[in-house]
């Protein structure tokens, strides 16, 4: 029997989403919280790996179990909550308070967490001024930054489907194609946002996407330079160095929820 686990979290003090040796990651608390609680052991596959520091607002994982969940939780009548729904209550509180599972449901044996998304959606936050409250969920960026440029650059992301450029080197992907369905700028009174939309995302692309363009927009490159960069299909002139603490997953979309 498959189940999906739907989470949050805030991805500050993890080594990333998926296991990773000698690294404290979201899914090693995941799996170690249903352990304890199951008493039994799991593996996790994920939806969608965001590095180091990066935050979501949506994931999903998924595991197989011989037996329904909600079969192992024997609840009183009077309760409100369903079997899965007191599990997912103990299971928030043996995980840390930076992670939340939102919920967990059976799903198709053969429906895939990863393979079945349709698409993703990050967003990645700058903050213009100083502000205490932003400061580890937002990049402090306070140059002069012509919006108008980075809306024309998101515009442009939109023209093409090769973005081997804003790849990171050494990945493990068999081509660099990515359907963009949205890019696009908003500013608020102190922000400035960056959304995009894709059925697929590279190793970095989001940020090397939000860099590239913050070197446009204070005028360290051009928008035609800008324009060569994807079409050289070559990392080297990309900018990967903006922080992660910006960046969030905020939608993991499949066709039938």
């Amino acid at each position: 029997m498959r189940y999906f686990i739907e989470i949050s979290y805030k991805g500050t003090a993890y080594s990333g989403f998926q296991v990773q040796q000698n690294s404290n990651t979201i899914q090693a608390e995941i799996e170690k919280a249903l352990s304890v609680f199951f008493k039994q052991s799991f593996t996790l596959t994920g939806s969608s790996r965001t590095d180091a520091g990066v935050h979501a607002l949506q994931n999903y994982f998924h595991f197989d179990v011989e037996k329904e969940l909600a079969h192992d939780l024997k609840t009183e009548r009077s309760s409100r909550l369903s079997g899965l729904e007191k599990s997912t209550y103990h299971l928030n509180a043996i995980l840390p308070p930076d992670i939340v599972i939102r919920r967990i449901f059976r799903v198709a044996d053969a429906a895939h967490c990863r393979f079945d998304a349709v698409s993703r959606e990050y967003q990645y936050f700058i903050y213009k001024s100083k502000d205490p409250f932003l400061e580890d969920r937002a990049y402090y960026f306070p140059y002069n930054t012509d919006i108008g440029k980075l809306k024309e650059c998101a515009d442009i992301i939109l023209l093409h489907k090769d973005f081997t450029s804003f790849s990171k080197r050494n990945t493990q992907v068999h081509n660099f194609i990515c359907d963009i369905q949205n890019s696009e700028w908003t500013e608020g009174k102190n922000t400035l946002i960056y959304s995009v939309k894709s059925n697929r995302f590279l190793r970095g692309m989001v940020k090397a996407l939000v860099g590239t363009m913050l070197r446009v927009a204070t005028q360290k490159i051009s928008v035609d330079e800008f324009k060569n960069i994807i079409e050289s299909r070559n990392c080297t002139g990309a900018d990967f160095s903006i922080p992660s603490h910006g960046l969030f997953l905020v939608k993991v979309a499949y066709p039938d929820f």
